[in-house]
């Protein structure tokens, strides 16, 4: 059985697997290798994943999720019609489609993965990661860092050249910046550090916003559904503005009627917001690594938003040195999780290669607040970015006099207070231990007796935490990913065994169906008409259920709908474009 790796991203995930001394990527049903990280239910009930969902969020907003990454580890819920669904769930429903895709592209079984996360993902996120790889029927004993994933991935295609690279991963929902070495065989982190909440689609949210506030429209007072047409088109625009400049971005639906140009210099002042948050994750690795920018040798840009000129031009400026975007952005982490699958499954052309980490955040104890008595102040064991795997003790003493007891609490962050960090767990222990039946209590000249800690935290997220008192007493606790126990995973499993995700063999028809049913959500008129009969016309087809001509049908209508959508806006709400300036197309081009 085949263990694969996979990119789980905010916007597209797609999977990788090491075989016959190469990483190679696996195609999806619709045989491409970006499958959108969008999750519908139908009126069936039934789950779409992918290009079919994600072509929903217009035409059924109130049954569609996707950007649900962001709030791994939250108790957030979606409500997609009358289901409800956790992050980690809607998650597992993309890893099990990436993971059939995979059983039918290898021919064998698959139960076992290497999933990539960002390397400022905390616990609670990482373990809502592993928790999804349950619920989907994966093993998950690894995770790694996208970065680190990357780095591997251009270690291994430029012939394992010495160097140092500054790794700039850039998502649809993320951003991590790891300072990374690269000498023979050992690919090394140093440093890393990171913005969880920026990422391509809040430039989307952005230029939206941006583009209602020149032309005076209240994207505020929108519907839910034309505010989703209007991202979606600041999406097509800042796609369009990697390959040609300026793009007209325009509305006219009956109501509102604004047109705006946009340029890459207009998205630079737009979202100029977004580009200063940028700079700390930057500064902070280089400080943290102590290697001076000009030691860098490379400066490697990963990610789907890594593609934006005006990403790229911004980063040139600050730093003074090119990009390297040469590491096929949107693929790189993926063939880095398929290189770490393979080193994890131990074959031969990998065995030399050593791959080190780091913990990305400070792994600490709470202590007494002199100031504030009911607080608990920061005591850092495990700084950030210390090498994985790392055994570090810290020794501690009663807070006051004939303290009979103390609480180890355990912290994850880099805040002083312990109120503003992650709490992990805790630990009780005896300052004395047990005492002869004639000494109930210490006596008052007693010298303090110490508590020492001692934390352990190895490459796959496992700390064990291990507090000795003063007279020898041991008591330990693990903290881990944690993992679903068997009962938990059938019982979700039985839950969710009523939604079944759309046979493989379904998948292009219910994407195409659902492409011009966005399609005709955003237009109008003639348009819609064409669409409607093109529908019906595909519709009689598939109730045939002939599958060669299935098949036939389904390249004519993917065709038919290039066609379409090459002479109308597609994100608009009826009359949305993105096209170079002065190429609007006349009223009777259809």
């Amino acid at each position: 059985m085949a263990i694969i790796g996979i990119d789980l991203g905010t916007t597209n995930s797609l999977a990788a697997v090491w075989r016959n001394g190469n990483c190679e990527l696996i195609p999806n049903a619709a045989g491409v290798f970006l499958t959108p990280s969008a999750v519908s239910v139908d009126e069936n009930g039934s789950i779409l994943v992918g290009r079919a969902a994600k072509d929903r969020l217009i035409s059924h907003p109130k049954h569609t999720a996707a950007r649900f990454k962001c709030y791994m580890g939250t108790d957030k819920v979606f409500h997609l019609g009358e289901q409800a669904f956790t992050p980690e769930e809607l998650s597992s429903f993309v890893l099990r489609s990436l993971k059939e895709d995979a059983e039918t592209y290898l021919g064998e079984k698959v139960t076992e993965a290497v999933i990539s996360v960002p390397a400022y993902f905390a616990e609670p996120q990482r373990a809502a990661t592993k928790r999804a790889g349950q619920l989907a029927g994966l093993k998950v004993e690894r995770l790694v860092n996208e970065p680190t994933a990357a780095a591997m991935s251009a270690h291994i295609a430029e012939g394992n050249q010495d160097k140092v690279c500054l790794v700039f991963d850039f998502g649809g929902g993320t951003l991590d910046v790891s300072l990374v070495e690269r000498f023979e065989s050992v690919v090394s982190v140093t440093a890393v550090s990171g913005d969880n909440h920026l990422g391509g689609t809040d430039f989307d949210q952005m230029i939206a916003k941006a583009f209602c506030a020149e032309t005076g429209i209240c994207f505020e007072q929108l519907s839910t559904q034309k505010q989703e047409l209007l991202v979606r088109q600041a999406e097509t625009c800042k796609m369009a503005l990697t390959v040609r400049e300026p793009v007209i971005m325009a509305v006219d639906d009956g109501e509102l009627s604004a047109s705006l140009p946009l340029s890459n210099d207009w998205l630079i002042r737009a979202c100029a917001p977004l580009f200063h948050r940028m700079r700390a994750p930057i500064q902070q690795v280089l400080t943290d690594a102590g290697i001076p920018l000009d030691e860098v040798d490379e400066f490697v840009m990963v990610g789907g938003s890594s593609h934006m000129p005006s990403v790229q031009g911004y980063l040139s400026r600050l730093l003074h040195k090119e990009p390297n975007v040469d590491t096929h952005p949107d693929t790189a982490i993926a063939l880095g999780t398929g290189i770490c699958a393979g080193m994890k499954a131990r074959v031969p052309e990998l065995k030399t290669f050593v791959l080190t980490d780091v913990c990305p955040f400070t792994l600490g104890v709470g202590v007494a607040d002199p100031v504030d008595p009911d607080g608990l102040l920061m005591s850092p064991i495990i700084e950030r970015n210390c090498v994985l795997p790392s055994s570090k003790e810290e020794v501690y003493y009663p807070a006051y006099k004939n303290q009979k007891k103390v609480c180890v609490r355990i912290f994850q962050g880099e805040n002083l207070h312990c109120a503003d960090n992650i709490y992990l767990g805790s630990i009780d222990m005896d300052v004395y231990g047990p005492k002869p039946d004639s000494l109930q209590t210490p006596q008052e000249d007693d010298f303090p007796k110490p508590i020492r800690v001692r934390f352990t935290y190895d490459i796959n997220g496992l700390l064990e935490v291990e507090v000795i008192n003063g007279v020898g007493k041991r008591a330990s606790l693990v903290i881990k990913k944690r993992d679903m126990s068997p009962q938990e995973v059938e019982s979700r499993l039985k839950e969710l065994s009523a939604l079944k995700l759309h046979p493989r063999e379904q998948e292009r028809p219910r994407a195409l169906i659902a492409r011009a049913e966005r399609l005709y959500a955003a237009t109008i008129g003639n348009t819609r008409h064409q669409l409607t009969h093109l529908l019906h016309w595909y519709q009689n087809i598939l109730n045939q259920q002939d599958a060669l001509l299935i098949v036939k049908a389904s390249s004519k209508m993917e065709k038919m709908l290039d066609e379409l959508e090459s002479f109308i806006d597609v994100g608009g709400f009826s009359n949305f474009s993105c096209f170079p300036d002065g190429e609007e197309l006349e009223d009777d081009t259809l």
